[in-house]
């Protein structure tokens, strides 16, 4: 059995960061099953390295939880959410990773202000890597909208540049 020794809160914390995770870890899954379906490899395994990535992240809120003295349960996952084109599914992978920001800042502020080192070091890698992530989704979408921009323009010119 096991008997938490820490902050309430700071378990609160990676209680919902290992929901995200893992739900974050079922859409980038199934994101990647899909855009493969549509014969987008090059975007399929984006996502399954994301997948993986995210995974990672679980992995290591596990370790901290039984470090801390708690067992992990992942117990709200998020519903996994699809779309129409690859530009919908990473609009929809930007709202997930803003919610992961937003928690990671929290736990983050948290952790300072009791003055709980460690666990601010946890959660403020765990933010960085997923602002790279956020970063990373934004520059895919634009690359994607000047993709599509660029399409229309050719369109209008007669295929003219």
């Amino acid at each position: 059995m096991f008997f938490a020794n820490a902050d309430p809160r700071v378990l609160g914390y990676l209680g919902r960061a290992l929901s995200l995770e893992f739900s974050a870890v079922q859409q980038y899954a199934t994101q990647a099953r899909l855009a493969a379906s549509w014969g987008l490899a090059a975007a399929s395994e984006r996502l399954q390295a994301e997948a993986t990535e995210e995974t990672e992240h679980a992995s290591r809120i596990i370790g901290r939880m039984l470090a801390l003295g708690v067992a992990p349960n992942a117990s709200q996952l998020r519903p996994v959410r699809l779309g129409g084109s690859l530009r919908e599914l990473l609009l929809h992978d930007e709202e997930l990773e803003l919610a992961l920001v937003q928690l990671y800042s929290d736990a983050t502020r948290h952790c300072a202000r009791m003055g709980d080192h460690d666990n601010r070091m946890f959660f403020e890698t765990l933010l960085e890597e997923e602002r790279a992530h956020g970063t990373a989704l934004a520059r895919w979408i634009e690359e994607l909208e000047g993709s599509s921009a660029q399409a229309v323009a050719g369109e209008r010119t007669g295929g003219l540049r």
